[in-house]
């Protein structure tokens, strides 16, 4: 793909159905590349941007081609290299934490487009849950390879509801910087909107779309807890049948019978409509919020549509990177390479 000198290139891997890729998209990147192997995704992605080069294939095969010829570029060319490639274990077996460690895992070719390409800053989005994965252990790694491949990295948790996402979401991003541009590159994470949206604030007017339903009982019950509520606020001998085994589980089990509220944001969305410990019932009716909703509460526009069965729907939107989210994050690297 030819681009001109002004326009700021990316590569995404791990794309899926396309959050992060809008959202950098919106902020002025063009993607000369997207991998992933998750059929479905790649399809959504195809069908929203026709012209984008998605790479429907296992990562494994891409990083034994020559990514520079694959992708027309020269090394140290590439504005951004961003994607989450998911949470694995390490083997430690070197003396030291590196590259080595992290074979037969999915971040090790995320580590093999960086240190061939040498992109002028890389975007890496996880779970909060990495950065105590194995004890710290993985991230610390991660970390180690980032150094090893020539990159100075800054990392927080940024939370999606404080950037115009109506959810509770917090990601870990970790921002590298490649250390020849340290002196020209700065960056900055971006501060937090004042104004934080609710689901009252994006549940109106939703186009229509499949879901799925609870079946008959669970949805009788579901018709007594109050929005915001949850098992505690409904008759304990009903709450108790319907828990079982949970009822005597410790912790507060607040995820068990749980609806949301028009006045809260959404819980984080998840990649299936109903799982018993962690429901998000709709806050008007005694259903699970279905694809669009879901959409709106991951920010994705209404006009983006998404392939393949109900269950593969819900699941793409429950893995993506909100959008808006997405694009405060692009908005800042963009400063930064334009300041360089």
């Amino acid at each position: 793909m030819e681009v001109t000198e002004d326009v700021l290139t990316s590569i995404e891997l791990f794309s899926g159905a396309g959050g992060l890729a809008l959202g950098l998209e919106r902020a002025g990147f063009e993607h000369i590349g997207l991998v992933d192997n998750y059929t479905d995704a790649c399809n959504t992605v195809k069908k929203n941007r026709p012209k984008w080069n998605v790479i429907c294939d296992d990562i494994a095969n891409v990083t034994t081609k020559n990514l520079q010829e694959l992708f027309d570029l020269k090394t140290g060319e590439l504005d951004v290299l961003s994607g989450g490639a998911p949470c694995q274990s390490f083997s430690y077996a070197g003396k030291r934490l590196g590259l080595e460690d992290t074979r037969g895992t999915l971040f090790y070719h995320y580590a093999i487009f960086l240190k061939q390409l040498q992109p002028k800053m890389f975007l890496f989005e996880n779970v909060k849950g990495l950065l105590t994965h194995d004890g710290g252990k993985t991230y610390k790694t991660i970390l180690e390879v980032f150094k090893e491949a020539g990159y100075s990295v800054q990392y927080k948790v940024l939370n999606a509801w404080d950037y115009g996402v109506a959810q509770k979401r917090e990601r870990l991003i970790t921002i590298g910087i490649r250390n020849d541009l340290q002196d020209k590159i700065k960056f900055e994470f971006p501060k937090p909107h004042e104004y934080k949206p609710v689901l009252r604030d994006i549940l109106k007017d939703v186009p229509k779309s499949d879901g799925v339903l609870y079946g008959e009982k669970k949805q009788a019950i579901f018709e007594l807890v109050p929005a915001g509520g949850y098992w505690r606020d409904i008759d304990p001998e009903i709450a108790k049948d319907y828990m079982k085994s949970c009822w005597n589980m410790g912790g507060g089990r607040t995820g068990i019978l749980r609806r949301l509220s028009l006045d809260e944001p959404s819980l984080t969305v998840l990649t299936s409509p109903s799982q018993k410990q962690t429901e998000r019932c709709h806050p008007l009716e005694a259903r699970p919020m279905n694809v669009r909703e879901n959409a709106r509460c991951q920010s994705f526009p209404d006009d983006w549509e998404f392939c393949g069965k109900v269950m593969s729907q819900y699941k793409q939107i429950g893995n993506a990177v909100p959008v808006n989210l997405a694009y405060e994050i692009g908005k800042q690297l963009k400063q930064s390479l334009k300041g360089a």
